[in-house]
């Protein structure tokens, strides 16, 4: 073999090589969208396979009633119909879960005489299919009942915690188990304004913290009043989305760029969201400067604490779990079918996930992909005490995804349940997941004591029987040598 053949065999097996190293198994082993992410431990966006794809897109030409003119929210009741506030039509259209047309309401009856909405913001169905509607342009809220009677009107309240110039303008509305209705009024920065089941005014709930950039303050206290009139005043931040869970909980979102961005309220407005995550949920965690934090207008709670968000900046939207972790990311501003141009509102059921385009005036439906389906399943699986099938879960999800860390932590919090503290703790170390792993760790010592609680005993008086064997041995010793011990 001459020197060229040698060479041309080395080139060979240095290209090999390089093809080796730069083609081998990537971590996500499916992805059917390249804009699927989610973020590691350490704040870096990572691939992820899709877990929801975009089926159709529905609108009002496609049902027959022209075109839906800037809709700003609609609703999911339980048995699936679909209440779309058509607000530029000043109209409530309704459809069944197929997406079919079952009628319009653009007017109702008072005192005799019919009466209609004006740029409603806001709609509501509680579990009797009683319909609240935030009747923006003539500052009330409207109640009909299932038939679309008019059950009661919330107008503009008197109270002592009102300003003189405050206007009544609902914008989003929810009712509790109790019947306690709760609005978001804009342009008000107490937090929500509660109502009770007669309509009248009660309190306040869940206002923002105010947020003091400490710099600005000092400057403020060496400041002419010139210069401090023309400086931002220090008001809390309006609320932008809001929702109700089945167990009464009131879920927010509001335009600060903090950790709280996202809030679960008790009954006295207390936040008592859990932030357990990597990072606090807040929609995206990296972005460019120029491009700015997310921006989340309305939030979505579904079953078993699992709540979605919606970022109007980027048009994504971040599903977590209770606990705070990022379970998956989809959407986005464009073109293209899963894409929006300006997304005012969402809603989910079942496998079903809907997102409501003002602009554009049209739905798009998500339906869930087998890897969307499985973080579902895992994460309800637990929430419900079913340990195992949630393991097997999450197992198949970190086969589909091994970027998703949160996978092992879920897979660790399954086996804790069990019972099987040391192969939990090898999960929570996958996922860095220190506080669970200190926890484990405990009953993992606790559990290899009381197992071996006989052996240790048996071992520790062993060993004290035979220090006492001893010094009585070397007294008496002592003794026989003629020296006593005091």
């Amino acid at each position: 073999m001459n020197k060229l053949q040698k060479f041309a065999i080395s080139l060979l097996a240095v290209g090999a090589v390089w093809i080796a190293i730069n083609t081998g198994p990537a971590k996500v082993l499916a992805s059917n969208d390249p804009d699927a992410y989610n973020y590691s431990f350490w704040e870096e966006a990572v691939p992820a396979p899709a877990a929801y794809k975009a089926v159709d897109l529905v609108d009002g030409e496609s049902l027959g009633i022209g075109a839906f003119k800037e809709p700003n929210d609609f609703y999911v009741s339980n048995d699936h119909l679909i209440y779309v506030m058509d607000s530029g039509n000043n109209r409530v259209v309704i459809l069944d879960e197929r997406f079919h047309l079952i009628r319009t309401i653009d007017s109702f009856i008072q005192d005799g005489t019919e009466d209609g909405f004006s740029n409603p913001q806001g709609i509501f169905v509680n579990d009797e299919n009683h319909v609240f509607i935030a009747d923006t342009g003539n500052q009330r809220v409207i109640h009909l009942d299932q038939d679309f009677q008019l059950v009661k009107i919330i107008a503009e309240p008197e109270s002592e915690l009102l300003s003189a110039n405050f206007t009544f303008l609902p914008v989003k509305v929810v009712v509790d188990n109790a019947d306690r209705v709760f609005v978001m009024v804009e342009g008000v920065f107490d937090g929500f304004m509660e109502f009770s089941v007669d309509g009248h005014f009660t309190t306040f709930i869940g206002a923002n913290r105010v947020r003091v950039d400490p710099i600005e303050y000092l400057w403020k206290r060496f400041a002419t009043r010139e210069q401090r009139s023309q400086m931002v005043m220090y008001v809390p931040t309006e609320f932008t989305g809001l929702d109700i869970d089945e167990k009464g909980f009131l879920y927010a979102t509001n335009a600060d760029n903090s950790d709280d961005v996202i809030k679960k309220l008790n009954a006295r407005g207390d936040d008592i969201l859990r932030r357990e995550g990597y990072f606090a949920p807040r929609g995206d965690v990296r972005y460019t400067q120029s491009g700015g934090p997310s921006r989340l207008i309305d939030i979505s709670v579904s079953d078993d604490e699992i709540y979605s968000v919606l970022d109007s900046k980027r048009g994504r939207i971040f599903t977590y779990n209770g606990d705070g972790h990022l379970l998956y990311v989809f959407g986005g501003i464009g073109n293209k079918l899963g894409e929006f141009h300006s997304p005012v509102a969402i809603e989910r059921y079942d496998d079903h996930f809907l997102v409501l385009d003002k602009e554009l005036g049209e739905i798009t439906v998500f339906i869930a992909t087998a890897y969307g389906q499985m973080i579902n399943e895992a994460v309800k699986s637990y929430e419900r005490g079913d340990e195992e099938a949630a393991a097997q879960l999450f197992e198949e999800v970190v086969n589909l995804n091994v970027n998703l860390e949160f996978a092992y932590t879920g897979i660790g919090k399954a086996l804790l349940r069990q019972g099987q503290y040391e192969a939990a703790m090898d999960h929570f170390r996958i996922s860095l997941d220190q506080n669970n792993y200190s926890k484990a760790y405990l009953l993992y010592r606790n559990q290899t004591l009381r197992k071996h609680f006989a052996s240790i005993m048996t071992g520790i008086i062993g060993i004290g029987v035979l220090i006492l064997a001893a010094a009585v041995y070397r007294k008496l010793a002592k003794r026989k040598r003629g020296i006593v011990i005091e």
